[in-house]
């Protein structure tokens, strides 16, 4: 989202992570080919536990990830996996579960859909953030735009639905005529900066500020 810069300068020790599964190499690229849950969390774990245990002055009790569309679905999907690390999240536009998104996208990682007809489940059924949502204990902000039109407003409602049936809590922002850039909405940056400075700094964000949108 091009927060970093902002996010330090509010008080919060940022870190990108280029975990197994990017294009580096292709053994890099495929190392969790067929497991799309995995998605690289377990490196940024791995890696934070590292750092933390380097620079006392890094506080593990309180991790925070925020990412769009796969990332959205990462951010959730590292709540729900890692919920003793992981204690707040900011999840925008997330593809929450692969069967109903563009299937290319998802047989990237995954491979091919494959129904067990015996267990009425499917190969793409551990991946689904729905699958864990007996799991979340932190902070979980869903945001989404009701027109966009490149992950439906369905993976999120479908995870709200998920969320609401197993009675956790979450927080929910469904904004009005928006497609699925949302990086730059000055709205959402703001209620970023909120949310983590709420939930992880346990301060309080000025009140009704406003941001500019970026120049045409």
């Amino acid at each position: 989202m091009g927060q970093v810069q902002a996010l330090a300068e509010l008080g919060f020790i940022v870190v990108e992570i280029d975990a197994l599964g990017t294009g580096r190499a292709k053994a890099l690229y495929t190392r969790w080919y067929g497991d799309l849950g995995d998605n690289g969390i377990p490196d940024h774990v791995a890696a934070l536990q590292q750092l933390g245990a380097r620079h006392r002055w890094m506080d593990l009790s309180r991790v925070g990830i925020y990412g769009h569309s796969g990332g959205g679905f990462s951010s959730t999907d590292a709540m729900l996996r890692y919920p003793d690390f992981y204690s707040v999240a900011v999840s925008t536009a997330g593809n929450h579960d692969n069967r109903t998104y563009y299937h290319g996208w998802g047989e990237r990682f995954q491979g091919l859909l494959v129904k067990d007809s015996a267990r009425a489940t499917d190969n793409y059924a551990p991946a689904a953030n729905k699958s864990h949502v007996a799991n979340l204990k932190g902070k979980l902000f869903l945001i989404h735009g009701d027109m966009d039109d490149n992950v439906h407003p369905a993976h999120t409602i479908a995870l709200v639905d998920a969320l609401v049936k197993a009675n956790k809590r979450f927080d929910l922002l469904i904004l009005p005529d928006a497609d699925h850039n949302l990086t730059n909405h000055p709205y959402i940056i703001r209620r970023t900066w909120d949310y983590f400075v709420e939930h992880l700094l346990k301060g309080r964000a000025p009140a009704e500020y406003t941001i500019a949108p970026p120049p045409m």
